[in-house]
């Protein structure tokens, strides 16, 4: 995610960070640089030309150029200008004083709407909430289908009808479903195009007025740049918009949107998309995506993933057999599956503050085809094998590499890597570690 911006922004703080104090020509030149990254990551120039504005007035004062550490109070203020341009804090979703509260989504073709109609109702879901989907694009039967399927998948209702009948009276019957249901969130997909016109809007006005809708988002591609800027811009002037939802903000290597939209609009990103699957959504948070882009890391969302991948049983367990130094392969492998819960490994790293360049130079793929191999191997082991992987001999390892598809050196490399944990934990155990590592024990 805004991987170049980040990789560009983070070599003018590395040059800064070599000079110690620094002069205004200093800051001039890395501002230069600034510039360039920005515009070349497909940020609109008035934006560029705002927030460097606010950057150097801010970066010139004499209290920061005398300053010894004056290389890390330019980041910090770079920080929370960015936070700024992104829009301050979190915007959530509005409720309304009378269930159901309605969420009207729109967006033109190809942008990922159907998808993450499903997305923000398994959101809503997993935050005790009842949400009712409602297939009001008649345009496309394949949305509907969909839509449907996904809504059976997530266990979440769908209400539908043939697409012979207007949007407007999908709506409208979706709506008295939904307090017959006593669902607490009505999400509506509404009918798209392939480019904005005056049919559509017609449409979505009718819509708009048959509803009463709490919200309408958005759904617009992060990777079609200022495409995407002007897409918001002519729904916003057209249909008034309350929120924006930024889909393949994982494929987005430059940020252009993202960094451009919320200034330009004055329409909040309210949610991303960071994958095609239906868990690949996240609330929006201007101060994260801010640290991410400064190659700072995103702890508290990777927290946040941790908590919902990791039973507090298990946890409590785990910490258990740390402890007394009995971990066996079994608890590596349920270890192992709840990372992968969690998402792409490559995602994980990038939120671990000083690891996105870790991330970027995996080779794509490679880090789940790791785990795989490591998964494959562990399931080929006997229980026995599992709780004591000191019995596995040569006749066993060529055994196991069958099994799971690899070869016995994969085999032996497993094995070392876990008698290497299994000495960290008896030394733990016994006091012999580091204080700084005996934390993980207490």
């Amino acid at each position: 995610m805004l991987e170049i911006l980040s990789e560009k922004l983070s070599k003018v703080f590395r040059m800064l960070g070599n000079k110690g104090r620094l002069s205004e020509k200093d800051i001039d030149e890395a501002l230069r640089e600034v510039r360039l990254a920005l515009l070349e990551a497909d940020v609109n120039f008035k934006v560029v030309k705002e927030f460097l504005g606010k950057v150097r007035e801010r970066a010139v004062n004499s209290q920061v150029l005398e300053s010894l550490t004056a290389a890390q109070q330019i980041i910090k203020i770079v920080n929370e200008e960015l936070i700024n341009i992104l829009g301050g804090g979190q915007s959530r979703l509005n409720t309304s004083p009378h269930p159901p509260s309605i969420v009207m989504l729109v967006g033109l073709q190809g942008g990922g709407k159907t998808t993450t109609c499903a997305k923000l109702a398994l959101h809503l879901k997993r935050s005790g909430q009842r949400p009712l989907l409602v297939a009001a694009d008649n345009r496309r039967p394949a949305a509907v289908e969909q839509l449907v399927t996904l809504g059976e998948q997530l266990e979440v209702p769908v209400y539908r009808e043939a697409t012979t009948v207007p949007s407007k009276d999908i709506c409208a019957h979706g709506l008295a479903e939904a307090r017959n249901i006593a669902a607490s969130w009505v999400i509506v997909d509404t009918a798209g195009r392939l480019h904005i016109d005056a049919e559509m809007m017609a449409e979505l006005a009718q819509v708009k007025q048959v509803l009463n809708p709490t919200e309408i988002l958005l759904v617009v591609d992060a990777m079609t740049g200022q495409e995407a800027v002007r897409i918001a811009e002519e729904f916003h002037a057209k249909v008034n918009l309350t929120g924006l939802i930024l889909t393949k903000m994982d494929g987005d290597a430059r940020g252009g949107a993202a960094l451009s939209i919320r200034w330009v609009t004055g329409v909040p990103i309210k949610f991303i998309g960071i994958g095609e699957k239906v868990d690949a959504f996240e609330a929006f948070y201007p101060d994260r995506l801010a640290s991410r882009i400064l190659g700072m890391g995103d702890v508290l969302t990777l927290i946040e993933k941790a908590e919902a991948s990791f039973d507090e049983k298990q946890v409590q367990e785990l910490k258990k057999k740390v402890q007394t130094a009995t971990l066996d392969l079994d608890d590596f492998l349920d270890q192992l599956k709840a990372v992968r819960k969690m998402g792409p490994i490559g995602q994980i790293l990038d939120m671990i503050p000083g690891f996105g360049k870790v991330a970027g130079r995996l080779p794509e793929g490679g880090e789940e085809k790791q785990l795989k191999k490591v998964e494959a191997i562990v399931l080929s082991m006997t229980p026995e094998e599992r709780r004591n992987p000191s019995i596995i001999g040569g006749s066993r390892r060529r055994r196991i590499a069958k099994g799971s598809g690899t070869t016995p050196q994969d085999v032996n490399q497993l094995l070392n890597q876990f008698s290497q944990i299994q000495k960290l934990m008896k030394m733990g155990a016994k006091g012999k570690l580091p204080p700084n590592m005996l934390k993980a024990f207490q």
